[in-house]
Parts: C-alpha cells; structure tokens; sequence
C-alpha cells in the first residue's frame, strides 16, 4: 500500500545530499546518494553541565540503506572517513524513507 510520504525523501535527498563512498566490510566500495550532517548534540561533561559537540551522521534512503551495517567505512566528500556505529530507522512508513546512521570518524 502506498504512503503519503512516498517520494518525500527522494525530493529531500536530491536537495541536500550528495554522493558518499560506501565500503561494506569485505565488500567493494561504492558511491551511494546521502545526505550526510555534522549535528549538534548536547553532551554532559565531568561535572553534569552540558555541552555541543557534533556528531557525525548519514541518511541514506531505502531500500538502498538495507545493505548497509555496522562497521561499515563512509567516506564523504570532506576528506575523512566514517565507520557505521549505530543504525536508526525513521518512523516514515514510506517505503523510500531514510534510515540514519550514527558514525565515528575514522581518520
């Protein structure tokens, strides 16, 4: 059954993202469509006080982001690298929505 939301990601994706290299382990690398953001999070610190910092993210729509897992290295186009450290999908029951990954930089 089809879902409003249907296609809402494609438009979102074409306008703010771009291409990354995807490199599943053992796996050949692979330029994929995303969109990836340094995000601002607030963290406590030592003595509980909170604080931004930013963390790495990428959303990657389905059912392109089904392949993607754990460990896996991303490489935008900022000169670092990336592994998967979490996996989150959106609450969109649209068969195109994005799934977000959180990611560790790498180097």
């Amino acid at each position: 059954m089809a879902s409003v939301f249907d296609g809402m990601a494609g438009v979102l994706g074409a306008v703010l993202g771009s291409s990354v290299i995807w490199t599943p382990a053992g796996g050949p690398a692979t330029a994929i469509a995303a969109v990836f953001r340094e995000t601002p999070v607030a963290e406590p610190d030592d003595e509980g006080r909170e604080i931004l910092v930013t963390m790495p993210v990428l959303k990657v729509q389905r059912p392109a982001a089904d392949g993607i897992g754990r460990g896996d290295i991303i490489a935008p186009d900022n000169g670092k690298t990336y592994r998967i450290l979490n996996r989150h999908p959106s609450g969109s029951p649209a068969s195109d929505a994005f799934v977000l990954f959180e990611l560790e930089i790498v180097t």
